[in-house]
């Protein structure tokens, strides 16, 4: 046994694996198999607004990560704030099998996964004024006109973001797109106290994303902010706001489709796959 003063019988525990990508640390050790947890919620329930303490066996303020990708952010949150339920979700299947074996494999406690978009979990399953925070890093600007009915970030997402929040709750939003910031700087501060974050997030210089840290990488811009629901509008005026606004029809810029082939194709060194949970 080590004597360690302060770290005492942990003195000697061998160092975890530490997951990378792009030589960027993941947030949080993967810890050994038996330690795994079960992160996935495989199948939603009816609508209805669902029951957080049940989900995560405790009452918790709970913060909403919608579009999680590679879920890169929610670890860097999950690993660091226990005290804090996190549900994370994206419309592609494949990213949230990836995302939650990234959890399971580091034995979280205060993570659940599911496949859904964020305008459908926000009006289907959301009571209102629950959520102490919500998330939205990089949506999907979409390019093609065909496509932007797809757009997350409209009038109406930012009124059911407004329902949904805790009075005093925060969003959070992050863009690499000119033409979303744009739009969202006209848009959003109508719904709450919206403040721009002039540089890198503190607790995360190298990018709390996949995609924040390729932008950073070839020296494009990223777009940050934050916000409060406006307490000074009524839910009334909410939803004549949501009504009145034009939606996102601004021109995404299709030179920055080549960051979207990058995302998907480089920088991952593979966690290990070990038993399945």
């Amino acid at each position: 046994m080590n004597d360690h003063p302060i770290l005492g019988d942990q003195y000697e525990r061998p160092r975890r694996q530490i997951e990378r990508e792009f030589g960027v640390p993941v947030p949080g050790e993967i810890v050994d198999p038996e330690e795994w947890t079960n992160t996935a919620i495989k199948k939603l329930p009816p609508a209805g607004p669902l029951d957080f303490a049940e989900i995560f066996g405790r009452a918790v303020p709970v913060m909403l990560d919608i579009g999680c990708g590679n879920a890169r952010s929610t670890l860097a949150s999950a690993v660091w704030r226990h005290d804090v339920g996190h549900l994370a979700t994206d419309v592609l299947p494949v990213v949230i099998r990836y995302a939650t074996r990234r959890a399971n494999q580091r034995g979280l406690k205060n993570v659940k996964f599911a496949v859904i978009g964020g305008r459908e979990l926000l009006a289907d399953y959301i009571a209102p004024h629950s959520i102490a925070e919500i998330h939205v890093y990089h949506p999907q600007p979409y390019y093609d006109a065909k496509q932007l009915h797809k757009r997350l970030i409209t009038p109406e997402f930012m009124a059911l973001v407004h329902r949904s929040l805790i009075p005093g709750g925060l969003l959070v939003l992050q863009t690499d797109n000119p033409g979303y910031w744009k739009y969202m700087q006209q848009v959003v501060p109508l719904f709450f106290e919206f403040t721009e974050q002039p540089g890198k997030w503190a607790d995360s210089p190298k990018g709390r994303t996949r995609r924040e840290i390729i932008a950073l990488r070839q020296g494009l811009p990223v777009f940050r902010g934050t916000g409060k629901p406006r307490a000074d509008i009524s839910a009334a005026e909410v939803l004549r706001l949501a009504e009145s606004l034009p939606p996102p029809t601004f021109d995404a810029d299709r030179k920055l489709m080549a960051l979207d082939k990058m995302e998907r194709s480089e920088g991952s060194d593979q966690p290990p796959r070990g038993k399945k949970r």
